[in-house]
C-alpha cells in the first residue's frame, strides 16, 4: 500500500494518541471528518493499523522487572520448532519473541514483579521444552521504550 503524506500524518497522530477524535485528527492535518475517517478505515483494512490498544505502566501492574532472555538450542527439526513456539505462547510474562540471526536463536522480553517470579518462570520454562542455553539478563533501567514506529521510511506516493 502507498502511503502519502496525509496518511503519514494520520499514523503519526494515532500512535500517540489513539483516543483522539477522528474530527480533531481532520483538523490537525487538513482534513473534514469524513474523508479523514474514510483514510483510517482504509489503512486499517489493508493492515497498516493492526489493533488500537492501551499502553500499560509496568509497575502499576505489577511487572516491573524486565528481562531479556537469550536461548540457543541444537534443535531445528520442525516438530521440535512448533513444540517451542506452542510452549512459549503459553506463558504471559513472555512480551516479545524473536527468531535470530547470528549465536542466540532466540530472544525474549519477558516481564516479572522481580527475581523470584524470574526464577519461577525460568524453573517452568525448561521443564517443558530442552534447550541447549539459556542466558538472562535483567534491565537495570529502562532509557527508551515506544510503540510508535519511524514513518519516514513509509513507502511515498509516486512522484
Amino acid at each position: 500500500m502507498t502511503l502519502d503524506r496525509m496518511d503519514r500524518k494520520i499514523l503519526e497522530i494515532l500512535q500517540e494518541d489513539a483516543t483522539i477524535p477522528v474530527a480533531e485528527i481532520g483538523k490537525r492535518i487538513g482534513l473534514s471528518t469524513t474523508p479523514c475517517w474514510r483514510r483510517i478505515q482504509k489503512l486499517e483494512e489493508n493492515g497498516v493499523i493492526q489493533r488500537r490498544v492501551a499502553v500499560l505502566d509496568p509497575k502499576k501492574v505489577n511487572v516491573g522487572v524486565t528481562v531479556f532472555v537469550s536461548i540457543t538450542t541444537s534443535h531445528h527439526a520442525q516438530d521440535w520448532l512448533d513444540q517451542f513456539h506452542g510452549v512459549l505462547s503459553a506463558f504471559p510474562e513472555i512480551v516479545e519473541f524473536y527468531r535470530m540471526s547470528g549465536e542466540v536463536d532466540y530472544l525474549l522480553r519477558v516481564v516479572v514483579p522481580d527475581i523470584e517470579h524470574y526464577d519461577a518462570f525460568y524453573k517452568k520454562l525448561i521443564s517443558q521444552i530442552e534447550l541447549t542455553e539459556v542466558s538472562s539478563a535483567f534491565a537495570m533501567e529502562q532509557i527508551k521504550f515506544t510503540t510508535s514506529l519511524p514513518l519516514a521510511y513509509a513507502v511515498p506516493e509516486p512522484a
